[in-house]
């Protein structure tokens, strides 16, 4: 059994199964900038719908189309290959004019527009990603289903990373140990990056796990440090009297820790707490510190936007209730948070 599968749940499991991705169009996510594209500069921006296919064999397709190196081609993040995806690609292009990106032809992709902009597209670089998915064959009690999801969408779900970051049967976390061991002395330094952040992903699980147990992974508690909503700085606390009210209307959050060289700064009661989950995996934490990881901090807590859902017959006709069976759910998440893992409060979630 996989760690994912022995996480707890912050509201009592999932109320039945689904299916996803029997088709392509079951999944489809949206990126979605922080920030406005300006028109011009050295990195021509290709928005591009791909089907059936990885974001890194996209990228080596677009950089033989556009005759650049690979190391030219930016973007944000990877997104599924089983299912619709739109996302940002940037191409560096000085003094060059735009290349006919309408003419290309690749198997699965699109482009379908192009605009400019003076900086290359950076990993993460993203406000968030919009999703659009359908779960087929829902067993759940609709009706019991509905509160859930509005109970969801109303308090947020723990931030657990999702089972993507850790690879098939977690055989991310098998090569981090293998690292921290010494015995991989030969990586590139992608593959490096992947298994650090599949060990720190997991030390961070663990503890978040801990804090739904105890119920309080979204209350403020004596020592946490918090994150500011939207954004990625954290603070200690500071024993202010509206700590607890500004958890409450989620204009902070809880954090976490990614394990690094620093020491932790959480205080108090949360520091006994982390410091009691990770004694747990002590050679992990070491590892860790040995390749002088900068410690950071995540939310505990996931806010999902603009969450709206309808459900329909199989065949997509609008149905009363009593005779629905898929489940048409649509929202938006920040950079770094998983849409399978938000639904897992509600579904056991089958992949097709």
């Amino acid at each position: 059994m996989t760690h994912m599968a022995q996480l707890p749940y912050a509201y009592g499991g999932p109320l039945g199964c689904a299916q996803l991705k029997q088709q392509p169009a079951d999944f489809q996510v949206e990126e979605v900038l922080s920030y406005p594209l300006t028109g011009q500069g050295e990195h021509l921006w290709l928005w591009v719908e791909k089907i059936g296919q990885n974001t890194d064999w996209v990228a080596q397709q677009l950089a033989k189309s556009a005759n650049i190196r690979l190391r030219d081609v930016g973007f944000a993040g990877l997104k599924d290959r089983h299912g619709i995806t739109r996302q940002w690609f940037s191409l560096y292009l000085p003094g060059q004019a735009d290349p006919q990106w309408d003419q290309w032809s690749i198997e699965g992709v699109q482009v379908l527009s192009a605009t400019r902009h003076q900086r290359k597209l950076q990993t993460g670089g993203l406000k968030g990603n919009r999703f659009i998915i359908r779960l087929r064959d829902v067993t759940a009690n609709q009706a019991a289903l509905n509160s859930r999801l509005q109970q969801m969408a109303g308090a947020g779900v723990p931030n657990y990373f999702g089972a993507q970051r850790f690879g098939r049967n977690e055989h991310n976390l098998v090569m981090a140990q293998r690292l921290f061991h010494g015995e991989l002395t030969r990586l590139k330094p992608a593959q490096r990056s992947l298994y650090i952040s599949a060990a720190r992903s997991f030390l961070f699980n663990h503890l978040l796990g801990e804090r739904v147990k105890q119920g309080n992974w979204n209350q403020a508690c004596l020592g946490d440090v918090f994150q500011l909503e939207g954004s990625a700085k954290w603070f200690v606390d500071d024993a202010s009297a509206d700590l607890a009210q500004r958890v409450a209307s989620f204009d902070i959050h809880p954090t976490g820790p990614l394990v690094g060289f620093e020491p932790t700064p959480a205080r108090q009661a949360v520091q006994q707490i982390e410091d009691q989950v990770l004694s747990s995996h002590q050679a992990w934490c070491q590892g860790l510190t040995d390749l002088k990881l900068k410690t950071d901090r995540r939310a505990l807590r996931v806010m999902a936007q603009g969450v709206h859902w309808e459900w329909q017959a199989t065949d997509g006709q609008k149905q009363p209730e009593q005779s629905s069976r898929d489940l048409i759910i649509q929202f938006e998440l920040a950079a770094g948070q998983y849409a399978t893992n938000w639904l897992r409060e509600a579904l056991e979630v089958l992949h097709a």
